[in-house]
């Protein structure tokens, strides 16, 4: 199987914020990126104009109406589910999948519908009321809700807060819903890793965040000086659940990588970027305008805003050189062509579906490798095998990786050796990727 790419996108902050600003022109842009699925964030219509609202347009996760859009992404608002599906067809037709959010958990205090709910919210989450999911109204109405817009043409559900829900009640929803629909992709927020499993092999889930995993030990290392043995550790503590995980160094949630917050550009995010998309066979999300170092700069401590309307700057150039108004600045173009280059690398059969062998483990005194700011592994597959080497420091670096010889037995394309080197030059917060065989 292809390794899959998700595509993180808020439409109303995209082009003039319409549905058909996703137009050809963006989409095509999206599968050079070889993305397989766009999530479209934001679609199902939510508060707006409330006392109670956070912001203004207000929260895409407070919904008012389950079997509505928001009127501001259409151009004609009165046609707005109509345009809903022609962006449905195009993205179809430009060999892409859509995903859209499922909120489980609350919805906007003015929500209207079956859904019965507690007269309080979770955490500060004051635009919401909690679901009762007592209630077999609750039960029956989410499950409409999921057939509605199936029905429609989704292909899948990024289904937020699970862990809020009783379980048994997801299952079932799941269950029901792919006896009509067994393709649909269902992707759950988790964010206890002692939950995985259970939510992956008992409630049904197709994949889950590894916030808790990956994400967490990127950021340690990336901000706090954290060892880059966590990686083989989180590595080591999923196992088989590898594939089904969802790997990603941004979201709605999450401070943006060029943020001052985080790492304060774009550039040196490619070392966790390489170990995020190619360091194992899952999934991995893009979040919109990462690929050209968007920094979040014009929402709140470095994220992207998903309560009110603003115009991040990096996101308004590349919506501009897709439709001929202008170029990308060189180093937004830079960022971009690396993001391309490691992106193409993930659709290789090495790194889509093939072997991982992480190397920490053998080369803990090899010359030149530091190894708790250096991170080396090899994937390999029938026909190819690759090194990658990941330099979490500001200091260049001259390394020889020794590959022992039990790699070779797991991957016979390479040249038989007892002990074998390669060679690698690192670039302060960067990767290098050697083809072995």
């Amino acid at each position: 199987m292809a390794k899959r790419i998700i595509y993180q996108t808020l439409p109303r902050l995209w082009g003039k914020g319409k549905f058909s600003d996703w137009d050809d022109a963006s989409l095509n842009y999206l599968r050079s990126l070889g993305v397989d699925y766009v999530w479209y964030t934001g679609v199902p219509r939510h508060a707006t104009g409330k006392d109670f609202v956070k912001g203004d347009p207000g929260s895409p996760y407070a919904i008012t109406d389950w079997r509505d859009v928001n009127l501001y992404l259409a151009d004609d608002p009165a046609r707005r589910l109509e345009e809903f599906d022609a962006l449905l067809a195009r993205t179809h037709a430009a060999g892409m999948r859509v995903l859209i959010d499922y909120i489980p958990n609350h919805v906007a205090p003015d929500y209207e519908g079956r859904i019965c709910r507690y007269d309080w919210c979770d955490g500060d989450w004051t635009d919401t009321r909690k679901n009762d999911w007592s209630s077999p109204d609750t039960r029956a109405e989410m499950l409409e809700i999921l057939r509605f817009w199936a029905a429609r043409g989704v292909d899948g559900f990024r289904c937020d807060m699970v862990e809020l829900v009783p379980p048994d009640a997801l299952r079932d929803l799941i269950t029901a819903v792919k006896a009509d629909y067994p393709s649909l992709l269902f992707v759950a927020e988790v964010y206890q890793k002692d939950n995985y499993r259970r939510y992956l092999d008992d409630v049904g889930f197709d994949l889950l965040y590894d916030k808790s995993g990956l994400y967490d030990t990127l950021r340690a290392i990336c901000c706090h000086g954290a060892s880059t043995r966590g990686i083989t550790w989180n590595w080591q503590w999923l196992g088989d659940l590898q594939p089904r995980v969802l790997n990603f160094l941004e979201n709605h949630d999450e401070q943006r990588l060029a943020a001052p917050e985080f790492l304060g550009a774009a550039a040196k995010g490619y070392a966790a970027l390489a170990c995020s998309l190619l360091f194992n066979t899952a999934p991995f999300m893009l979040y919109f305008g990462q690929e050209v170092g968007e920094d979040g700069i014009e929402g709140a401590d470095g994220r992207t805003s998903i309560f009110n309307w603003s115009d991040p700057p990096e996101l308004r150039e590349l919506y501009r050189s897709l439709h001929g108004e202008s170029e990308l600045a060189p180093d937004e173009a830079a960022v971009l062509a690396r993001y391309r280059e490691l992106l193409a690398f993930a659709k290789r059969p090495a790194f889509a579906e093939g072997g991982t062998w992480d190397l920490m483990y053998c080369n803990e005194n090899a010359p030149g490798f530091r190894p708790h700011r250096h991170f080396a592994f090899v994937r390999y597959a029938a026909d190819e095998a690759w090194l990658v080497v990941c330099n979490f420091s500001d200091d260049p670096a001259t390394v020889r990786i020794s590959l022992p010889p039990e790699l070779r037995r797991a991957c016979p394309i390479l040249p038989d050796f007892t002990t074998a080197y390669a060679s690698a030059t690192l670039a302060p917060w960067d990767a290098s990727i050697i083809k072995l065989a």
